[in-house]
């Protein structure tokens, strides 16, 4: 397999599995894809004539996959977050390696059999933690590493979610609803950041949390007066309301046209009577953002305590002007503090020498705006790299260093649903890195 590309068969031919797909057509002597599993046969036939396999390697599931036996060294999931451990377990029974979309589990129990499963048939297993290959991270991780700033005493993170991203993935998309999406905000949207958090202060682990939040904004009382049910179909306010479907996804296209407009996804050339269309038969992401069925949190607060004595803090809130991302780790010799979206952090030194009593440097990491702050194709070549030789890098996402980051997202939520009741960890069944 050195000398020859990895071959990988998708599963879920979604938006985030054809990005790491992609790969192959920028470096076929890397990866190769030579299957598809979806029940849709139009993604099926889209991508067995980008990547250039037959027919005979479509399959409608990850079952009708795994009766064909072994037919690739790996699988790129990106199923659904209720569907990984269903169509994770067949495939690795066969023996394949996975490239798993996070979060790799929708609860501590699933979790559980999932890390027994991969322990018994010694699968390499990888997580799309891709923030831990972007540049901005990276380097924050590798300063902290070299003793830049001493022990961590406290790390404070922030995730702002737009108003129009929390809007489209957690009120009215595929993540409104608990019940049916089987996952939290914390965990469908933060784990990213909770992911981050464990994974600059490795080796240390979380020794307690606890964990406060609710729906502020969107609920049935909060709706304007005289609101309708559908914005451009019985709602007076469709003009002005900053909510309106009509000003979010009609006058903006493509904003988020893979999520909105996903019944017109096999549509060529879909114009804007076709989206008006759309909304007049049912299209969800017409409804009123007042009154949908969303039930996950719109704002959420965690508080960590570190066996070492170091304390953390990760606030997510939406509904923010735009998205972005915060963090400030203090450390015994210095801080680290930046915003993702801007590309640079400022590394603070203590300097009792300066006339200030600290030494500023501002770290540029630009890469150029690609995909996840250039961590996407960053975290598909480090697959590539760990199911070869078996090396984990400093970012290496392989699912053993992705459990303490999914174990405190669990308890954060189950501390919130008991009113901010402290939970503590127990680790002593995990191997973490």
């Amino acid at each position: 397999m050195e000398n020859s590309p990895v071959t990988a068969v998708i599963v879920g031919g979604g938006h985030r599995s054809v990005i790491y797909a992609d790969y192959s057509l920028t470096h076929p002597d890397k990866l190769k894809i030579v299957g598809i599993a979806d029940p849709n046969p139009d993604r099926r036939k889209m991508c067995m004539e980008k990547y250039g396999f037959g027919e005979e390697y479509c399959f409608e599931n990850a079952d009708e996959l795994a009766k064909k036996g072994r037919i690739a060294n790996a699988v790129i999931n990106g199923t659904m977050d209720h569907q990984h451990f269903d169509t994770s377990k067949p495939l690795l029974e066969l023996g394949y390696d996975m490239l798993l979309e996070k979060p790799f589990a929708v609860s501590k129990e699933e979790m559980d059999a999932l890390i027994a499963l991969i322990k018994k048939h010694g699968n390499k297993v990888m997580i799309c933690h891709v923030l831990r290959y972007a540049p901005f991270y990276l380097s924050i991780k590798e300063k902290i590493l070299s003793g830049a700033i001493g022990d961590i005493i406290n790390v404070q993170m922030a995730e702002h979610v737009s108003y129009h991203h929390l809007s489209t993935s957690y009120v009215r998309g595929k993540w409104a609803n608990s019940d049916k999406c089987k996952t939290s905000m914390l965990l469908a949207k933060s784990c990213h950041d909770v992911d981050l958090m464990m994974w600059l202060m490795q080796p240390d682990l979380p020794q307690s949390v606890s964990s406060v939040g609710g729906i502020f904004q969107f609920k049935p009382e909060n709706a304007p007066e005289n609101a309708g049910t559908r914005c451009t179909i019985d709602c007076p306010l469709v003009d002005s309301c900053r909510y309106s479907s009509k000003n979010l996804y009609l006058m903006h296209p493509n904003r988020w046209e893979c999520y909105a407009w996903a019944d017109l996804e096999n549509k060529k050339d879909a114009n804007l009577e076709d989206r008006i269309e759309s909304f007049k038969n049912g299209n969800p992401y017409n409804r009123c953002i007042y009154k949908c069925d969303n039930n996950v949190v719109d704002h959420q607060s965690v508080l960590i305590n570190f066996q070492s004595g170091a304390t953390a803090t990760f606030n997510m809130t939406g509904g923010s002007a735009k998205s972005m991302r915060k963090i400030h780790i203090i450390g015994t010799l210095g801080e680290i503090y930046g915003v993702f979206d801007d590309e640079k952090y400022t590394l603070s030194k203590l300097s009792a020498l300066a006339e200030t009593g600290f030494e500023d440097e501002i770290i540029d990491v630009s890469c150029g705006g690609e995909g996840h702050g250039g961590g996407d194709d960053a975290l598909t070549r480090d697959f590539i790299e760990y199911i070869r030789t078996g090396k984990q890098s400093v970012s290496c996402t392989a699912i053993e260093n992705s459990i303490a980051g999914h174990l405190t997202v669990f308890l954060a939520d189950k501390s919130r649903e008991q009113n901010g009741e402290n939970q503590t960890f127990d680790f002593s069944q995990y191997k973490t890195r």
